[in-house]
């Protein structure tokens, strides 16, 4: 830019804050870190400068690439801050007691902030594109090159083929090991609960003990034959056994007569 051309006859698109109740010595301290930047990296000075000015410098330069890219029909990526500066507005006068029924000037000043975005060189322009290509891949955004893509494409299938193997693998390892929860619940089942087969077993050993202790208790027909003979002996009389008591009792008779 050569020297004299005046602020009004600066090429480029502007925007302009007037009467913004900041001094313009600490509007200018914040100018400075975004003049000959391109917009994109203005913006990110912006946003992390501490200073609360910097949000309304901000909102001025998003206001000139908005107006370079609906009025003059220019590319914003392709934008850079060619100018910008803070002149004094005016300043407001107030007054502050002191001692002794003195006043001190207290001075509220105002300036008025203009930011100018203008084209890049095509020069300036191209090595900024092959930076950003180049920065592509290793930051994270979209691949510049088709075999980049392809590249990105064949791991992504590679992963994903990896991920349903995983996943399939893990499907048959969760069979089986329901398979193995649902025998032990089982046999768990058979010694708490027993179903119809294991209730049928058991009554069935059960009849067979019953009908068992019922032969045992019956008596068998040799047992009967035995006790029929017992009790037919136990109901003969003794007399059977000893002599008739008429013919010792005769003899006793005829031997005391002689």
């Amino acid at each position: 830019m050569a020297f004299g051309t005046k602020t009004n006859e600066r090429p480029g698109t502007r925007a302009q804050i007037r009467y913004l109740r900041v001094s313009a010595y600490k509007a200018r301290e914040v100018l400075d870190l975004i003049r000959g930047k391109h917009v994109r990296d203005a913006d990110e000075i912006l946003g992390l400068v501490e200073r609360d000015v910097a949000r309304d410098i901000r909102k001025c330069l998003a206001s000139a690439v908005a107006n370079a890219a609906n009025n003059d029909a220019q590319d914003p990526e392709a934008l850079f801050v060619s100018a910008c500066f803070a002149d004094e507005g005016p300043t407001l006068k107030r007054w502050r007691p002191r001692a002794r029924g003195r006043a001190t000037r207290i001075r509220k000043r105002t300036c008025h902030i203009t930011v100018i975005v203008s084209r890049l060189a095509e020069d300036d322009l191209r090595r900024r594109l092959e930076r950003t290509a180049a920065a592509r891949p290793t930051a994270g955004g979209r691949r510049s090159t088709a075999g980049q893509a392809a590249s990105r494409r064949a791991r992504v299938a590679k992963s994903r083929g990896a991920v349903e193997t995983h996943d399939h693998d893990h499907d048959h390892d969760h069979d089986h090991e329901t398979e193995q929860a649902t025998a032990a619940e089982a046999a768990d089942v058979n010694e708490g609960l027993p179903t119809d087969e294991l209730v049928a077993d058991e009554a069935a050993i059960a009849a067979e003990a019953t009908e068992a202790e019922v032969a045992a208790e019956e008596p068998t027909e040799l047992e009967a034959d035995v006790a029929e003979a017992t009790a037919a002996e136990a109901a003969v009389p003794e007399a059977a056994d000893e002599p008739a008591a008429d013919e010792p009792v005769a003899e006793d008779e005829k031997k005391d007569k002689d």
